[in-house]
């Protein structure tokens, strides 16, 4: 199932409304412009993953559910057989296969990430995102560059975990000159409740 854009803003702005949160304040909780807000709540520009974390937990509902529309139904275990997670494109390039979209009540979000090696960004400054909770990594194939706030840098090769904090800046990008293929675990605030 591919995500659609425009799908995911209706569902943004609807759920909004419905809660009775104006623009000005949804912008204030994400802590952005509420210009920038209301450009990606009318489908004019592609979200971040942390936007949609953020956006979700924000008008307190399962990521999953903002994106597909459909609540996750199950709640003793869940099976993704290899290449079954849901696709989700957000980021550049960047592919995740959300592992546990069927669970209700997650505790976390688990995606298997694939991170597309592009020469031009081994030498730039890489962006940070934010959102709350924390992230867990672990490098399956290839290399994993990850930058903190404060100027931290490491390198992770396969076997190799980073575990944060991620609501300091974080970002990340393929390195070593191949895709890097990872294990990303969200803890997001208010999930599993």
């Amino acid at each position: 199932m591919e995500v659609r854009l425009q799908e995911v803003a209706e569902r943004i702005r609807t759920m909004r409304e419905i809660l009775n949160i104006t623009a000005e304040e949804m912008a204030a909780a994400l802590k952005m412009p509420v210009e920038e807000y209301l450009t990606a709540e009318e489908g004019s520009s592609d979200f971040s993953f942390s936007f949609l974390v953020m956006v979700a937990e924000v008008l307190g509902m399962d990521m999953i559910e903002l994106i597909t529309g459909e609540s996750p139904r199950l709640s003793f275990y869940s099976v993704v057989r290899k290449g079954g997670g849901l696709p989700i494109r957000r980021r550049k390039g960047f592919a995740y296969q959300h592992l546990g979209y069927r669970f209700r009540g997650k505790s976390c979000e688990p995606f298997l990430v694939t991170a597309p090696y592009r020469q031009e960004e081994q030498d730039a400054a890489i962006p940070l995102s934010r959102h709350d909770g924390q992230e867990f990594d672990y490098v399956l194939e290839g290399s994993l560059k990850v930058v903190f706030e404060g100027g931290y840098e490491e390198v992770l090769g396969p076997g190799d975990c980073v575990y944060y904090d991620s609501s300091h800046g974080h970002g990340m990008i393929a390195a070593g000159g191949a895709d890097c293929t990872f294990l990303a675990v969200v803890l997001t605030k208010g999930q599993g409740e």
